[in-house]
């Protein structure tokens, strides 16, 4: 039996980091393995046949130099340390390290005489060099066994080296040309300092999916029955409700896990997921989303979905499941990390003796050059690139409605030059009305209405629903007073031409039926009516396809109906900013050419596609996709081939399960409204990665040079690698209110 794991891992600081921990449990054999150090996170397969145990996959983490925090073990479970209880956070340890780094930095601006004394600094260099090598130092040496060396490594050296250096200058007695104490503590202090902004950047990146994540445990009213009959109304938390079971929802309260309403009806607000701030009506029937609030009215429901099953339970692991894939430029970040520390030891080894030998700079200044070169090296800028920007692209997506299922999409989106729409209901309602209706002089409006009313009432489709909701009586029928009263017909009998209309016999026998203009012509056909001699009174002749019901008599025409679908408000909209924007708008529907045409007409989109099976539509976005990128957006069953053609399928909240699935990105609010933002998202997003990663690169290409000819001491290189993150975290929380279209 396969089952997935997640573990919160503590000390993966880097790209490198997540590096070494995937390789252990790849060693394993462990299949599924992801490793996301933005969030801390290891997940992987475990199955029964693996023959592995979990504390043996622990052990190896562990060993690594990470910790393990809730993988219900005995050294997960064990108590902090009195170290870790103290120093346990990046900023705790750069207070610390900072608290006894501070007087050697004064050394050079105060005349105190004990601040010169190399015993005194030697003892504050100490303390701060342990504090480094406990945790910065074992993080190094873990990586350097794992064969993925991580900047912790570099930073060490540096330090190391500016230490070692001191102490022989301190042993020997020539404090004046050897103390760089100062040089030491400050790498380790700044480093810290990086390590605790750079936390701070990547929570901010993670804000608003995390917002989003913090599901409330509320109580919720469990209803049952005596045995009497009578009701029962007792409270439990949210966290123990089982599907089936009953609840009883007040006005004010939160809907506590997904629930289908029984009886009753109010208003609800479901801003949490929709962000809309207008209360939506529902009635019986209808589905309550978990954590939405009733805000007027009372409901009895049923629990229809608990834990992981609910809706937003499923659309938050979409977001997570997006945010933990790597795009694919970061693709090329990870591979040019994974060599970066063994080349940075080599530029540094060949700097110092370039320094030494051929610029004859002196021992002491290139050692310090050769400590500044590894100490503003910065392997973790490159693997934060791509994930702080997906990150923060991810985050102000998921406040919008907009859901991307994978980083690729979110990438992908930017290529796109042709949008392809599906008809009924992405760009129109899809909810039918009553366009317009005609009847003929042997037969009275109200009768026509009525008889259609009664044979469709006892339908499902679309076209009944439509018809109830117009020639839905007004009154009771009135007792017959003469000639003004309506008539009346009741049928014996009423079935369903499957695929065709609906037919009703009443008790004298008399047959009627409301079917489709096809079917019609069928029928009168098939009882070989004869053709006038002027074709305009041809039974047959007189029948037109847009019509979309005719009501006959046995073979008499009384009159037809036809329908319209409402366009959604923002399509319009949508459309012109799209146009404007360059995108080439098309329309594929199984829909008649003319409804089409119409749609297209009135929205102003450039190609149309009508009459289209789900194959022919999936051929045809695979045929515009040969020209440039498509997205193509859907919300049917019968969308989901070309959702999955389309370079990125985009399907609405609303849609069906399928269509849902197969979709890259799904639109949870405003309709088609948020593709223009999605589409700007995705385009803004890549850009932004791409200036993430051209500042990492080139932050190393200038910064080593300018450490390696003595610009730069090794204190301020520790500063500027610390900074260098900071800069690329807040150029990624700048897309958090720029504007994208």
């Amino acid at each position: 039996m396969d089952n997935q794991i997640e573990w919160k891992v503590r000390g993966m600081t880097c790209t490198n980091c997540a590096m070494s921990v995937d390789k252990q449990l790849k060693s394993l054999g462990l299949q599924g393995v992801e490793v996301d150090f933005m969030q801390s996170v290891v997940r992987f397969q475990h199955t029964t046949n693996d023959h592995i145990p979990l504390q043996k996959i622990q052990d190896g983490i562990q060993g690594l130099g990470f910790k393990v925090e809730n993988a219900g073990s005995n050294t997960a479970a064990a108590k902090e340390s009195l170290t870790e209880k103290l120093l346990g956070t990046p900023f705790k340890r750069f207070i610390a390290c900072l608290i006894f780094t501070i007087p050697l930095w004064l050394h050079m601006v105060v005349q105190l005489p004990i601040l010169h004394q190399p015993l005194f600094q030697l003892i504050l260099a100490t303390i701060v060099l342990v504090i480094g090598l406990v945790y910065l130092g074992r993080s190094a040496w873990h990586s350097l066994k794992s064969k993925v060396a991580n900047m912790n490594v570099l930073v060490i050296l540096g330090a190391l080296a500016a230490f070692g250096y001191s102490l022989y200058g301190t042993l020997t007695g020539e404090p004046e040309a050897f103390l760089f104490y100062e040089t030491s503590a400050t790498i380790i202090t700044l480093v810290f300092m990086g390590n605790w902004l750079e936390s701070r950047t990547v929570a901010k990146t993670q804000a608003s999916i995390k917002s989003l994540m913090l599901q409330q445990t509320v109580q919720a009213n469990m209803l049952t029955y005596a045995a009497d009959g009578s009701e029962i109304v007792f409270q439990v938390l949210s966290e123990d409700l089982k599907v089936g079971d009953l609840i009883l929802i007040k006005s004010g309260e939160l809907v506590p896990m997904d629930a289908k309403i029984l009886s009753g009806e109010g208003d609800v607000d479901e801003s949490i997921l929709t962000g809309e701030s207008l209360p939506v009506h529902k009635g019986k029937g209808e589905l309550l989303i978990g954590n939405s609030q009733l805000v007027s009215g009372n409901l009895k429901a049923y629990i229809s979905a608990t834990g992981k099953d609910t809706v937003l339970q499923h659309m938050l692991r979409l977001v997570e499941k997006a945010q933990h894939q790597k795009a694919p430029m970061q693709l090329l970040a990870d591979k040019i990390s994974a060599v970066f520390v063994p080349v940075v030891l080599g530029l540094a080894a060949l700097g110092f003796l370039l320094n030494y030998f051929i610029a004859d700079a002196g021992f002491t200044s290139s050692l310090m050059r050769a400590i500044a070169m590894l100490v503003i090296a910065c392997p973790c800028a490159m693997g934060l690139a791509t994930p702080a920007g997906i990150a923060v692209g991810l985050g102000r997506a998921t406040k919008k409605g907009i859901l991307f299922k994978n980083a690729h999409a979110l990438e992908n989106f930017q290529k796109i030059k042709n949008i392809v729409f599906d008809k009924t209901g992405t760009l129109t309602t899809g909810k039918l009305q009553v366009d317009d209706f005609n009847h003929t002089s042997t037969i009275s409006e109200s009768a026509f209405k009525q008889i259609l009313f009664n044979l469709e009432k006892y339908a499902s489709h679309p076209l009944a629903t439509a018809i109830m909701q117009a020639f839905k009586p007004t009154s009771k029928p009135h007792p017959a007073n003469g000639a003004n009263a309506p008539t009346q017909i009741s049928f014996a009998k009423v079935e369903e031409i499957k695929g065709e209309g609906m037919r009703g016999t009443t008790k004298d026998g008399v047959q009627y039926m409301a079917v489709s203009a096809r079917k019609a012509k069928a029928i009168l056909a098939a009882a070989n009516i004869d053709k006038a001699a002027d074709s305009q009174n041809d039974p047959i002749q007189l029948i037109e396809p847009h019509h979309h019901i005719y009501l006959l008599r046995e073979t008499e025409i009384l009159g037809w109906v036809s329908f319209k679908d409402t366009i959604r408000p923002e399509a319009l909209p949508t459309i012109q900013t799209l146009k404007n924007a360059g995108f080439t708008t098309y329309m594929i529907s199984g829909d008649s050419e003319i409804n089409c045409q119409t749609v297209a007409e009135q929205l102003g989109i450039d190609h149309v596609y009508s009459e289209q099976s789900p194959e022919q539509k999936q051929m045809a976005v695979r045929k515009i996709k040969e020209e440039a990128p498509v997205a193509m957006i859907g919300d049917g069953i019968n969308d989901s081939p070309a959702l999955a053609e389309a370079t990125v399928g985009v399907s609405l909240g609303n849609a069906t399960q399928i269509a849902i699935m197969t979709a890259d990105v799904l639109l949870i609010r405003n309709g088609i409204g948020s593709l223009p933002l999605a589409l700007g998202l995705g385009k803004h997003t890549y850009s932004t990665i791409r200036q993430n990663l051209i500042w990492a690169f080139a932050y190393n290409v200038v910064a080593l040079p300018i450490a390696g000819l003595g610009l730069l001491s090794p204190s301020f290189a520790a500063l500027a690698m610390g900074l260098s993150d900071v800069v690329l975290g807040f150029n990624s929380i700048r897309l958090s209110w720029k504007k994208v279209c």
